[in-house]
């Protein structure tokens, strides 16, 4: 039996090449997992092809069959990157062996090649994500977050934000998402507050062609789009009682039917959910379902107001103007003690989001640095805005008492108007009128 006939009986694609030159063509061409060559080629030192073949294909494991029975010659292709050395004549078991050998160490520095890429994929991403999340990671209690999120983001678990509007919680689900197994997958974001209770089912769920007026083509829906990766519901203490259920039994299921259709399509994804609401009293009104809060709940992260990490308000101020510095292709502007004492003084109603606001207000305004004349009128008087916002450490109020005071202070900040009121709080018109509906709060 030929050596090609014994190999291709034992499972193996043969390419055969008689000399040097031509073997060199037919591995640049088939990029093969193992490569058996002969040291005494018609055209070619073996030794001089072997450091060629090594240079150009790295990852080929190559095996060297000779009749030159001599010590040097083992020796000098070992040292020359060749996975082992057998003579002539050789025993069929014997080169076998040696073939299953190789083929596991070539799969082995494969494997070794592809997790060393990962984890530098992995460390990379956590780099970018830590270095943007790092303004909001200063103090104390945001740092112990930061490890949390650490720990959890890599696993499936469903996690529950909660903070009061413009803490931060979508960008703590961007740093999960990115720092999670599923990072090369979307990251779908549904705000369910943003949306009329007659819309948000098909949002979420999808429907197809002529499942209602208006349905003139298939649309997958948010839980499908997120297929893979991570599907991120903001304000979900909005979802109505009876997108609930369904909702429930998507996560139970892992499995949605869209609006009109016959069949459920299976479905993989991770979810994080956040609200401004105090949920678990909201489930004992009756407003959430338990069942659900209970699936949701897996790991239950608050993150604190601005109010509460003043200490962070200056690398905050810092980083915002570095960015909006430079969308707006201008110096990036110095800011005065006397005007960052004003910000670390502030009570903040619309957290880090109304603070983003006031340092875009203050960049758009200063040219060669900013003072306490570049920042939104409401923040230089401060005594006055406090005793409208302040909330006392010692009084415990739930998130719906604080976002209703928020509401009040920004209505009166903005003289009524919800426009602007909206825009301090940094949520659309819509979500305002909800909230002022839900609140009872009238002008």
């Amino acid at each position: 039996m030929t050596l090609e006939a014994l190999l291709q009986r034992h499972g193996y694609t043969v390419h055969l090449a008689n000399t040097g030159s031509a073997g060199m063509k037919l591995v640049a061409k088939v990029a093969p997992d193992m490569i058996l060559l002969d040291l005494g080629l018609p055209d070619a030192s073996g030794l001089d092809l072997l450091r060629d073949l090594r240079s150009a294909h790295p990852e080929s494991q190559v095996i060297i069959l000779t009749a030159q029975d001599s010590l040097s010659n083992a020796i000098e292709t070992i040292k020359l990157g060749a996975y082992h050395f057998i003579s002539k004549p050789y025993a069929p078991e014997e080169l076998l062996t040696l073939l299953t050998r190789a083929t596991e160490q070539r799969r082995l520095v494969q494997e070794t090649k592809h997790l060393r890429a990962k984890t530098e994929q992995l460390s990379k991403r956590l780099e970018l994500a830590e270095e943007q999340l790092a303004p909001t990671l200063k103090g104390r209690r945001m740092q112990e977050i930061g490890e949390l999120i650490k720990r959890v983001a890599p696993t499936d678990a469903n996690i529950l934000l909660l903070g009061e509007s413009g803490v931060g919680k979508e960008v703590m689900a961007n740093y999960m998402h990115r720092l999670s197994r599923r990072c090369e997958g979307p990251l779908i974001k549904l705000n369910c507050a943003a949306f009329p209770p007659n819309m948000i089912e098909a949002e979420l769920f999808g429907y197809v062609k002529g499942a209602f007026t208006g349905a003139v083509t298939d649309f997958p829906g948010m839980i499908r789009e997120a297929e893979g990766g991570t599907l991120f519901l903001d304000e979900i203490a909005e979802m109505p009682l009876e997108l609930q259920t369904r909702f429930l039994r998507v996560l139970q299921e892992r499995e949605c039917r869209p609006l009109g259709a016959t069949k459920s399509v299976s479905v993989n994804f991770r979810l994080v959910a956040a609200t401004n609401r105090a949920i678990a009293q909201t489930v004992q009104q009756g407003g959430f379902r338990q069942d659900l809060f209970y699936r949701l709940n897996t790991f239950q992260i608050e993150l604190p107001p601005l109010r509460d990490r003043r200490e962070e308000i200056p690398s905050l101020v810092s980083t915002f103007i570095r960015i909006f510095a430079t969308q707006m292709a201008k110096p990036e502007p110095q800011i005065s003690v006397e005007a960052l004492q004003r910000l670390k003084d502030y009570s903040w109603p619309g957290n880090i989001r109304e603070l983003r606001n006031a340092v875009e207000y203050a960049v758009v305004l200063a040219d060669d640095g900013i003072t306490e004349r570049h920042l939104p009128p409401e923040i230089c008087l401060p005594a006055v805005l406090q005793s409208a916002t302040s909330v006392s450490s010692s009084t415990t109020l739930n998130l719906d008492d604080r976002e209703r005071e928020s509401i009040l202070a920004a209505l009166k900040q903005s003289h009524g108007n919800k426009k602007k009121a909206a825009t301090l709080l940094g949520i659309h018109r819509p979500t305002l009128y909800n909230k002022m509906k839900r609140y009872g709060i009238e002008l």
